[in-house]
């Protein structure tokens, strides 16, 4: 069952490692980056890696239970889209930047 095709004609291993490169690139741009907009960008982008394979295995083992779960973390992922967004935007109005690193002086 390791080499058995997906409806779509691909192989569960593309969708693998297609999964794990967005992930990659996420976590990358978690660490590496300090503009909170794109951290958040990098945040969505692990979610949806996730949402990928949970997707593909689904659709792998012939079950529809991995697509009912993505439409609830896309719905939690939106929420929480939602709400940072409105943080970041009262963060500007206040600090004029949205940079991670002056954030640290909200603490004081």
């Amino acid at each position: 069952m390791e080499g058995t095709l997906l409806n779509s004609g691909v192989s569960l291993q593309f969708y693998i490692i297609l999964a794990t490169i967005i992930f990659c690139i996420g976590v990358l741009g978690v660490m590496i980056r300090r503009n909170a907009i794109i951290i958040l960008m990098c945040v969505e982008l692990m979610l949806n890696a996730v949402n990928l394979l949970m997707v593909a295995f689904s659709n792998y083992h012939g079950k529809g239970d991995g697509q009912i779960f993505v439409f609830f973390i896309m719905v939690v992922a939106a929420a929480e889209a939602t709400v940072g967004l409105s943080i970041l935007v009262l963060l500007y109005r206040n600090r004029k930047t949205v940079d991670i690193g002056l954030f640290n002086k909200l603490k004081d």
